[in-house]
């Protein structure tokens, strides 16, 4: 028998050896169980600190070679954290060896911003809005054109044919800079407030989040590479997602007993002081209002969940109010106008979601104004379905606010990257056990399985239809393209494009024309000739010319003609070889 299983020529032996190393570990023992688990968590960690790292060195090496020191320093760094984590044999340690990795990706974020501060369309308009607030001059509803001179610095374009040039963002982090920026007189005063806004976002998280999540909350914070990029960029988000770490860790505790207390109350400002800061922290605070009076009413009952919960909202309103007060008083209207100018702005298509169908994939649509009505509609189905079913909903409340973003017209993927620190927070801190006992509605508590998917499908229904009508909507325009080329600096290129275009609507339309080879649309082409609007059913011939009088020939170039009202797009490929070239 043993002849049969190869024991004496060794291959018993060589199998015996592998299965020995297949099988799981032992059931006890220091290198097992939740320890095992903290061990990789602060593996993860640590490696995840080497995406990016080498490319901020090369930069640095090229023009500060003294941060090029610092960041081979680091390098040693997450090597000996690498190797700490895999041999320290006690939590304590394992801790340890947490904090130095958090410090680690602390010192190479400082780097990076030191090697990129320049900011953004965000950082830039953040940095102008706190030298308006130094000197005593509104802030919102002034056009600011002349940040956007330099070609890296980007710029909202409309469906109407003109860009915002004007800041469209709560006050606070413009607040935050004015004095930064009374000592540093460029946009790295907002950059610097968004990238500390970070670092304290990041540091605040790995304290409150148990041991075992700490290094977790390093990796997606800093580690990743993605955050710190919007930091420097100075994105107001940063700012809100600093404030909304202490209202979403163990949120599900809030008013427990039915008193706010100093840590309830510190919650509530933080979240009114978020939604002062950028406009994502509105789309959060209705669930988590919702939320909050589900678990206290079990808890409490009705009158006094009601209580707590109007509390915690008037409390967050009134630090909102508190940071807002200055501006709205000073010009309502323009404030007003200001902060909502995300929402009603009707910029150009932008971003990852369905809208692509529309922009990337098809010719065009008609009933863009769908893809908006369908986010909306998801929201509020998702409102009603976190208070039919918040027992089951209740642990996923801080990644539901941000699935409505995908069916909208501006759906690109910072909208959901930015908050996945509270994602982690939630995850680490708030169990489903926590809404066990938490209020339903007697429809939800008693409705069968067959009853709670009907019901369900009947409140997401509508935005899925909404979707439908955008992507199968057929483009507004029929457009032929005869391309004029010309020879510039050796190069062949666009002077201009004939476009021969056919309303087939029963709508009067305003076309602006841009061309677009990727993702993102050129700024606008100026219409030599042509009407300004085209009647219903009716034709007519234009003469559009690229920005500046000359485009280099590329492959997979598109002329997109848009609307603002309605909105609506329609995209037609260039040809690169039209017989009618000049």
């Amino acid at each position: 028998m043993a002849d049969a299983y190869g024991a004496g020529n060794g291959t018993g032996t060589v199998w015996r050896r592998v299965t020995d190393l297949a099988a799981p570990p032992p059931a006890s023992g220091a290198g097992t169980g939740p320890q095992q688990v903290h061990r990789g968590m602060t593996l993860l960690a640590t490696i995840s600190l080497f995406i990016g790292t080498r490319a901020a060195w090369t930069t640095a090496m090229k023009s500060a070679p003294a941060i090029a020191a610092v960041i081979s320093v680091c390098y040693a760094s997450i090597l000996v954290c690498g190797v700490l984590s895999l041999l320290v044999r006690d939590r304590r340690s394992l801790i340890r060896v947490d904090a130095a990795v958090l410090v680690t990706a602390v010192a190479l974020v400082t780097c990076g911003y030191l090697l990129d501060h320049a900011g953004t369309d965000e950082g830039v308009l953040t940095a102008q809005a706190a030298s308006e607030i130094l000197r005593g001059h509104p802030v919102y509803g002034q056009p600011w054109p002349w940040l956007f001179d330099t070609p890296a610095v980007g710029i909202t374009k409309t469906m109407s044919g003109g860009a915002d040039y004007t800041y469209g963002y709560p006050p606070l982090t413009a607040l935050l800079a004015a004095p930064v920026h009374a000592v540093v007189h460029s946009t790295a005063a907002a950059t610097l407030v968004t990238t500390a806004a970070l670092v304290a976002s990041s540091v605040l998280l790995w304290v409150l989040l148990p041991a075992l999540w700490r290094s977790a909350a390093t990796a997606v914070c800093l580690g990743f590479g993605l955050l710190p990029h919007y930091a420097y960029a100075g994105y107001p988000a940063i700012t809100a997602l600093a404030l909304l770490v202490p209202v979403v860790v163990r949120w599900p505790d809030t008013g427990a007993g039915g008193r706010l207390g100093s840590q309830g109350t510190l919650r509530a400002a933080c979240l009114g002081a978020a939604c002062a800061a950028q406009q994502l922290a509105w789309f959060l605070a209705p669930f988590l209002l919702i939320g909050l009076y589900a678990v206290r009413r079990g808890e409490l009952g009705g009158r006094r969940a009601l209580e707590v919960t109007v509390r915690y909202a008037a409390t967050a309103a009134l630090a909102w109010s508190a940071v807002n007060a200055y501006f709205a008083v000073e010009d309502f209207s323009g404030w007003l106008h200001g902060i909502l100018l995300p929402l009603d702005q009707k910029a150009i298509l932008h971003g990852q979601g369905v809208m692509g169908i529309s922009y990337y994939f098809t010719a065009g649509s008609s009933r863009l104004d769908f893809y908006s009505y369908g986010s909306t509609l998801l929201l509020l189905g998702l409102l009603a379905a976190t208070v039919l079913f918040v027992r089951r909903l209740g642990p996923a409340l801080t990644v539901l606010p941000w699935t409505a973003f995908y069916l909208a017209t501006r759906s690109q993927d910072g909208y959901f990257l930015m908050m996945t620190p509270l994602w982690l927070a939630a995850a680490a801190t708030v169990p489903a056990g926590a809404f066990a006992a938490a209020w339903q509605p007697l429809l939800s508590r008693f409705a069968g399985r067959r009853a709670k998917t009907a019901l369900a499908t009947a409140l997401l229904t509508p935005a899925l239809l909404c979707v439908v009508v955008a992507a199968a909507s057929s483009p507004p325009l029929r457009m032929t393209l005869a391309v004029r080329f010309a020879t510039h600096h050796a190069r062949v290129g666009i002077t201009a494009i004939d476009v021969r275009a056919v309303n087939t609507t029963g709508t009067r339309l305003v076309p602006h024309f841009a061309s677009r080879t990727g993702q993102g649309a050129s700024n606008w082409w100026t219409v030599a000739a042509g009407p300004g609007a085209l009647a219903p059913h009716s034709s007519a011939d234009y003469v559009v010319r690229p920005p500046g009088g000359f485009r280099a020939v590329r492959p997979r170039t598109y002329l997109v003609a848009v609307t603002g009202t309605p909105m609506t797009i329609t995209t037609a490929p260039v040809p690169a070889d039209a017989p009618s070239v000049r």
